[in-house]
């Protein structure tokens, strides 16, 4: 009746934004920055109440102040949605070291499908949390987590793993994390400036198909990095410094590639792995530059180099002679002067 009655008035109903469907304001919370903000919206009316705990959605940060660790808690016991799309949490004080692994074994049994863990103090992440993590697509480390994988894991569903300054026990850790993921397609290792870490580096997932690797660290002296992935299709490699070599054993499937300074590996054996590649760009400055002699380029149509010593510009003529279906060439570094040239290599 007060409704009518005010219909009837002209009065506007000011909670307009109350009156849509219930899965399109879960969609709407989706959008806010952290769950905290999410909870707030509790208080509005009490159709909102209960609405926060069916945000497929968890974030979590604690940039500076301290946390309170009963909301995470809270708010996965509480969790009423269907899946778990994503649970996010950043944390910088270690006061929460010990609840951590609870949080992501709750995390696991929701069936989360996207991780991402950012800690800034050194926590362990042991093979048994691998284990629980059939549902996850995305994993997303950073920081100082300390990957210790004894045995093989099972996380068949993973398809994005992104290793962010990440160390490991030794080398059967790498080896066994990436073994147990036969759907992974898009892998990132960002190696930081770790010491203390696995010394060669292995990477053979057959199902992979983007490939990044950044390795800055100039103490770490020895060891280095073997690739074997047949589907892969982009490779990136950037500031590999303190490393004796970079072995890629398999990449028949391989489109695009960037090299940039890189120093003490073998890169007549990188440049003869790319053959397969049609677009590449290289800067391999620190160098001294090896040819490989025999390496035909038969896909290859683009080619970046950044060429500011002369000993780039053997390569290049080489690579030139060698690249017969070649259509642009762009060469950069020398006094900054930008040379773009698109030829035929039948007119050369």
């Amino acid at each position: 009746m007060e409704q009518r009655l005010r219909r009837r008035l002209g009065y506007v109903n000011a909670d307009r934004i109350s009156e849509l469907p219930e899965a399109l304001l879960v969609q709407i919370l989706s959008l806010l920055p952290t769950t905290k903000h999410v909870i707030v919206t509790s208080v509005l009316s009490k159709g909102w109440r209960s609405l926060w705990k069916m945000v497929p959605r968890l974030v979590f940060a604690s940039p500076s102040q301290k946390f309170e660790d009963k909301v995470i808690s809270t708010s996965l016991l509480s969790h009423e949605a269907p899946v778990l799309e994503s649970f996010r949490l950043r944390l910088v004080r270690d006061e929460y070291m010990g609840d951590i692994r609870a949080w992501l074994g709750i995390a696991f049994a929701r069936h989360v499908r996207e991780m991402v863990l950012d800690v800034n103090f050194q926590v362990s992440f042991p093979g048994s949390m691998f284990c629980s993590a059939s549902s996850l697509e995305t994993l997303i480390l950073k920081n100082s987590i300390h990957v210790d994988v004894p045995y093989p894991v099972s996380m068949k569903s993973l398809k994005t793993l992104h290793l962010h300054d990440v160390t490991y026990k030794e080398d059967e850790s790498v080896r066994n994390l990436l073994s147990g993921c036969p759907s992974l397609e898009d892998l990132l290792v960002d190696r930081g400036y770790s010491i203390h870490d696995a010394k060669i580096f292995t990477i053979v997932v057959p199902s992979l198909k983007r490939l990044a690797i950044y390795d800055p660290c100039t103490v770490r002296k020895g060891g280095g990095y073997v690739i074997n992935a047949p589907c892969l299709k982009y490779l990136e490699i950037e500031m590999i410094i303190g490393c004796d070599f970079c072995l890629i054993e398999n990449s028949p499937e391989l489109v695009e590639a960037t090299i940039r300074n890189v120093s003490r590996i073998v890169n007549e054996t990188i440049l003869r792995s790319l053959k397969p590649t049609k677009r590449l760009s290289l800067n391999l400055s620190p160098l001294e530059i090896n040819c490989p002699t025999s390496t035909i380029f038969y896909q290859l149509v683009y080619l970046d180099v950044y060429a500011h010593k002369a000993e780039w510009w053997n390569l290049l003529i080489l690579m030139l002679n060698n690249s017969p279906k070649l259509q642009v060439l762009k060469i950069t570094g020398v006094r900054y002067f930008i040379i773009k040239i698109h030829y035929s290599i039948t007119s050369l």
